[in-house]
């Protein structure tokens, strides 16, 4: 902690690095957690590719709705207001894998969706996006019938990222230039291992820009940092904005 810190003091600009554990304790499961975790329960070659949803376009569209509904429920954690707390004081963005609002209802101005977001709709043909907000499911059902897009009849689809797709290149872009013009980064809740997401850290690790790491279990990413703390976001990032003062 002192050593993050140390490092953390002079910072005027502080990027945030968040992965899926940044929301775990707001409830979210994690993509990976052994018992709890989306893919432990659903085989993402099911779920969240392009290919399944040229077949199951309706199981899908029933499935994020459900997961947009328990996000809706869910409230910001003390890590997600830390951040905000922080943005008092000094420039905070943040790049986010996650799919959920957390960090914008949490308090968060400049935030990054890399992987894109469950309140974001478009047109499945044409990528026109839907500015139309879907009724949310409170409980599972098996299927349920997409909207049609009104310019091309295509199917409305959820605005994320699936296996099979590029990564949004304004999105892409705009991570790169936090990690190149940030006087120090802060990965939190990330495992390290979803490329090319987690090469984003890297480019401050090589222009030399100080690397804190905070996460309850190291990771792929702990060997390049400078400074590791042991703990979740919301544990640990409150108490680095305190001390900053």
């Amino acid at each position: 902690m002192d050593e993050a810190l140390n490092l953390l003091k002079g910072a005027r600009h502080i990027h945030v690095f968040s992965g899926a554990g940044m929301s775990a304790d707001s409830g979210i499961a994690t993509y990976r957690d052994a018992e709890t975790g989306v893919w432990e329960n659903v085989d993402p070659t099911a779920m969240a590719s392009i290919d399944a949803w040229a077949v199951r376009p309706e199981e899908m569209w029933a499935w994020y709705l459900w997961r947009a509904s328990l996000v809706r429920r869910a409230e910001p954690n003390a890590g997600h207001r830390a951040l905000a707390d922080l943005a008092r004081t000094r420039e905070v963005s943040v790049t986010t894998q996650n799919i959920d609002d957390l960090h914008e209802r949490g308090g968060s101005a400049d935030v990054t969706h890399l992987h894109g977001s469950l309140f974001d709709f478009r047109c499945s043909s044409c990528g026109q996006p839907w500015e139309q907000e879907p009724t949310l499911l409170d409980d599972p059902v098996p299927a349920l019938a997409p909207p049609r897009c009104p310019s091309c009849d295509g199917l409305i689809r959820p605005g994320v990222v699936w296996f099979g797709e590029a990564l949004p290149a304004r999105e892409w872009e705009r991570a790169e230039q936090h990690m190149r013009s940030a006087d120090a980064v802060i990965i939190v809740g990330t495992s390290g291992v979803v490329f090319p997401a987690a090469s984003l850290p890297l480019i401050a690790v090589e222009r030399g820009i100080p690397v804190i790491e905070v996460s309850p279990a190291r990771t792929d990413l702990t060997r390049y940092v400078d400074a590791y703390v042991d703990g979740t976001s919301a544990e640990i990032l409150p108490r680095l904005v305190r001390s900053l003062g």
